[in-house]
């Protein structure tokens, strides 16, 4: 995994791609845990609950960007 990550991208095979975009989703996956805590910390801000919600938002669309990349990645 470390490998393909810190191959230049145009050195890297397919399957390489594909193990590249699996981190960048699992790094997604932890930055929503950091979300979901800020979230319970129940701030009472509505500026930032809009943020959240925005965060949240540009990580799924993200994630699924990912998901669809790293599909036809091995292609």
């Amino acid at each position: 995994m470390r490998n393909a990550i810190v191959q230049p991208p145009q050195t890297r095979t397919g399957k390489d791609q594909q193990q590249v975009f699996r981190a960048a989703i699992r790094q997604l996956d932890r930055a929503e845990l950091y979300l979901v805590a800020v979230d319970n910390m129940q701030l009472d801000d509505r500026a930032a609950e809009r943020l959240l919600n925005h965060l949240r938002t540009d990580l799924a669309s993200l994630r699924r960007y990912l998901g669809t990349r790293r599909d036809r990645a091995v292609e």
